[in-house]
């Protein structure tokens, strides 16, 4: 079965951009509560994820950095330290669930390596446990 059905679109996702300051992107996650979002170029294209943890060794890394000037600090240039990779959309479902092992979400690609939204976690287990209990129906 293709993944497509399971996608929560860009539409609805939180995102950022690697041309944004890390204190943008920090204001982001701390208002949404997230420890890990995606991050896109200005032409919609999946650059890789940025987590808390991202966000952490870079101020560690220097020494006298303040909160002011993390405004000076774009994103491409803060290593990131575990990228989830993307997958295309005409993946099928089986194809990506150990992804989801390690991860909340997988970002999903378009053929032209666009992002046109995530797959979260949640929504797989869902899945599966929804074929679990046909299954499970069908054979009584």
């Amino acid at each position: 079965m293709n993944a497509a059905f399971l996608i929560t679109p860009k539409s609805e996702i939180k995102f950022v951009y690697d041309h944004w300051t890390m204190r943008q992107a920090l204001e982001k996650m701390e208002h949404y509560r997230y420890s890990a979002i995606p991050i896109l170029s200005k032409k919609g294209k999946y650059v890789g994820t940025l987590t808390e943890g991202d966000l952490l060794w870079e101020l560690k890394n220097h020494d006298s950095l303040d909160f002011k000037e993390i405004e000076d600090i774009p994103l491409k240039d803060i290593p990131r330290y575990r990228d989830i990779s993307p997958i295309s959309i005409n993946v099928e479902i089986e194809d990506i669930m150990a992804t989801s092992l390690s991860h909340n979400f997988v970002p999903i690609v378009d053929d032209f390596d666009i992002f046109i939204g995530l797959i979260k976690r949640r929504e797989i287990i869902s899945y599966l446990l929804d074929l679990r209990k046909r299954d499970h129906a069908e054979s009584i």
